[in-house]
């Protein structure tokens, strides 16, 4: 396909002919200022009928249109496109040469055109979740998304806070529910969703037995911790800094169930959200120690540029996780306490 009929045709609406080499080699003429896609149709038209005065028809066009718009081709290229003999039309070889192009260029620009009508009228979202928020919460605040709008389509995107607000940023996201602190100031963070983090340990584990632990017990446990750009470890590494605790480091991970894992068969501890581990607690496979004082507490928060207009979408998002609350099974699960 000739690359400069492309470049006139999707580049800007108008392409200024003068500036670009013709199909064939040889140069534009400057007098002719502008070509556009309707030239290249009404081009195929004639070259299909084999006369103006058919395509002038078929196009709900007058003749004198039709004649100027092949002048104006002819002139800018500087060659003939058809011979005009006994009131026929031929089409020459540098015709038949554009001829093949312009099937192409118009063909690209209709499904281009068809493309963009279709997304136009799609309406869609695009939601970031960090890892705790992703695996407790996303998959029921898109099910309760989805019968509010069932006619929106969504994506999610989940990784840990430092990237969802990199994504943010460079508006590949419309809006997100993170757990991590947001420090650019051209994002809005608005706290939403009460979250703690909690010490938890095997059923076999030596603290199992035990109804209250102090920090300094920590000194030097095995622990599985959340990978840098986390919220949950930024909130673990100044919890660890805070009481001066040294401890060993057995596991970093991003995946929930890599924290599992840890905690059941390998012996680790975890400072995790209460969330993340719900299965194994309500199992009792799992034994947890809520903080005495408020540490280790924190907000999800709903997230998104200042300067973004909020959606339909957007809001039905912060209207259905404003309804989402602390959990309340803790209330029949039997804790220790972490204290210090």
């Amino acid at each position: 396909m000739s690359l400069s009929i492309l470049t006139t045709l999707f580049g800007p609406q108008r392409a200024k002919l003068s500036d670009r080499p013709g199909p064939w080699g040889g140069s534009c003429n400057p007098e002719v200022a502008f070509m556009t896609i309707r030239h290249l149709k009404i081009f195929i038209a004639v070259a299909e009928c084999g006369s103006m005065n058919t395509a002038a028809k078929n196009l709900y066009l007058s003749q004198p249109t039709i004649s100027q718009a092949i002048r104006e081709l002819e002139e800018h290229y500087d060659t003939r496109l058809f011979d005009r003999l006994s009131r026929k039309l031929h089409i020459t070889p540098a015709g038949q040469e554009l001829l093949n192009d312009a099937y192409q260029v118009v063909g690209q620009f209709r499904r281009l055109e068809q493309h963009m009508q279709k997304t136009s009228r799609k309406n869609s979202i695009r939601i970031g979740s960090t890892i705790t928020v992703g695996s407790c919460l996303t998959s029921n605040i898109l099910n309760d998304f989805a019968r509010e709008m069932p006619d929106t389509e969504t994506y999610t995107f989940i990784a840990n806070t430092h990237m969802i607000e990199e994504k943010l940023l460079k508006s590949e996201l419309d809006i997100a529910l993170v757990e991590g602190e947001i420090h650019h100031p051209d994002l809005v963070a608005v706290p939403c969703i009460r979250d703690f983090l909690v010490l938890g340990c095997a059923h076999d584990h030596p603290f199992a037995d035990r109804t209250e632990i102090h920090v300094s017990e920590l000194q030097e446990q095995k622990f599985i911790i959340r990978e840098p750009g986390s919220g949950t470890r930024a909130l673990f590494d100044r919890f660890v800094k805070r009481h001066s605790l040294s401890i060993r480091t057995a596991w970093e991970a991003t995946c929930p169930d890599a924290f599992r894992n840890a905690i059941l068969y390998n012996q680790c501890l975890a400072v995790v959200s209460v969330r993340l581990l719900e299965r194994d607690i309500r199992n009792r496979q799992i034994r947890i120690f809520l903080p005495h004082t408020d540490e280790l507490e924190r907000s999800f928060s709903l997230v998104y540029h200042k300067d973004r207009t909020f959606t339909p979408a957007m809001e039905a998002v912060r209207d259905i996780i404003a309804h989402y609350r602390q959990p309340d099974w803790l209330d029949h699960i039997p804790t220790g306490t972490l204290t210090g």
